[in-house]
C-alpha cells in the first residue's frame, strides 16, 4: 500500500513538471526540432557528415537512394519501442512528438540547400557552423523536456543508468554510427563527423546548463573564523558551514561552502590563499543559484 501511494505521488510530480510553462515548452520545442531540422539539410546531409539517426539516413541515401527522412522515421519508431521498455510510458510519450515531428521538418526543409548553397564552403567551416546549430537546437529540445526521437533516446537511456550528462552520453551512442561511416566515406568524412559531435555535446550542454556566473567554493581550514570574516564582509557573500569527517584520519573537521561570482574568482582564491596558504579547497562551477536569504 505504501509502494503504491508513493508511486501515485512521484507520478503526480513528473505530470505537474511537464504541465508546468506549457506554452513555453512547446514553443522552444518547435523551435528546437525546426533549427536541427534545417542545420541537418543545410550542413550534414550535402557534406554526409554522419552522426545519430541521421546519420544512418545519409547513408543508406547514397548507398541505395533512400530518402534519409524515411530512414530517421523507422529508426525513431523501433527506439520508442526501446524507450517505452526502458524509460517508461511517461518518458516515451514525450518522445513520440519529436519522433514524427522531426522527419516530417526534415522533408518539409529539404528544400533550404536551394537558397543556401554550401558547396564553394570550406568543409571545416560546415562541420563548426553545422555543429553549433545543431547542438543549440537539441540543447532547446532537451530544456523543454522532449526529444526528437532518435538517438536522443538513446542518449536519455544511457545518461540515465551510467549517469553523465546528455552531451556526453550523446558522445557515447551516436560514436558508434560515426564509426560506420569511416567504411562508407573515408577517413576525412569521419574525423569530421567526430569533430562535429564533440561540438554538437559541448553546444547542448551549455545550452541545457548555461553558462556558468557562478563558482561554488568548498574550503577546508584552520582558520574557519578568519575565512569566514573575509567571505562576509569583504566579498559580501554568504557561507554555509558543513560538518566533514576526514576518510582517513577520522577527524572531524568543518567545511565552508560559499558561491562566489566568476568575475570575484580571482579575489575569492586568493584572499583564502593569503588568510591560510595551507588551505584546501575544491572550486567548481554552479550552473545555477536559487533560494536562500
Amino acid at each position: 500500500m505504501l509502494w503504491n501511494k508513493k508511486k501515485i505521488m512521484d507520478e503526480n510530480i513528473i505530470q505537474s513538471i511537464y504541465k508546468k510553462g506549457r506554452f513555453k515548452r512547446w514553443t522552444q520545442f518547435i523551435i528546437g526540432v525546426l533549427v536541427v531540422a534545417v542545420s541537418y539539410n543545410v550542413f550534414m546531409v550535402p557534406a554526409k557528415i554522419v552522426y545519430g539517426v541521421g546519420g544512418l539516413g545519409i547513408i543508406f541515401n547514397s548507398l541505395f537512394g533512400i530518402s534519409p527522412s524515411f530512414i530517421i522515421l523507422i529508426g525513431s519508431v523501433f527506439l520508442l519501442l526501446l524507450s517505452f521498455l526502458l524509460l517508461g510510458k511517461e518518458q516515451t510519450k514525450h518522445s513520440v512528438i519529436g519522433s514524427l515531428l522531426y522527419p516530417i521538418f526534415v522533408k518539409l526543409t529539404d528544400f533550404s540547400t536551394d537558397f543556401i548553397d554550401l558547396s564553394n564552403t570550406d568543409p571545416l567551416l560546415i562541420v563548426i557552423f553545422g555543429a553549433v546549430i545543431s547542438g543549440f537546437g537539441l540543447g532547446l529540445i532537451f530544456k523543454s523536456g522532449f526529444t526528437t526521437g532518435g538517438t536522443d533516446i538513446l542518449n536519455q537511456i544511457v545518461s540515465k543508468y551510467f549517469k553523465i550528462s546528455m552531451g556526453n552520453a550523446m558522445f557515447f551512442t551516436d560514436g558508434i554510427i560515426i564509426a560506420s561511416s569511416l567504411f562508407v566515406f573515408g577517413a576525412t568524412k569521419f574525423m569530421y563527423s567526430i569533430l562535429l559531435l564533440y561540438i554538437v555535446s559541448i553546444m547542448t550542454d551549455k545550452v541545457i546548463l548555461g553558462i556558468s556566473q557562478s563558482k561554488a567554493f568548498y574550503i577546508i581550514t584552520d582558520h574557519e573564523s578568519e575565512v569566514k570574516k573575509f567571505v562576509l564582509k569583504h566579498l559580501s557573500h554568504g557561507v554555509t558551514v558543513l560538518d566533514g569527517k576526514g576518510g582517513y584520519t577520522g577527524n572531524h573537521q568543518k567545511v565552508i561552502m560559499c558561491i562566489i561570482p566568476t568575475k570575484e574568482y580571482f579575489l575569492a582564491k586568493e584572499g583564502i590563499h593569503q588568510i591560510d596558504p595551507q588551505a584546501f579547497f575544491v572550486v567548481t562551477d554552479a550552473y545555477e543559484v536559487s533560494g536562500g536569504a
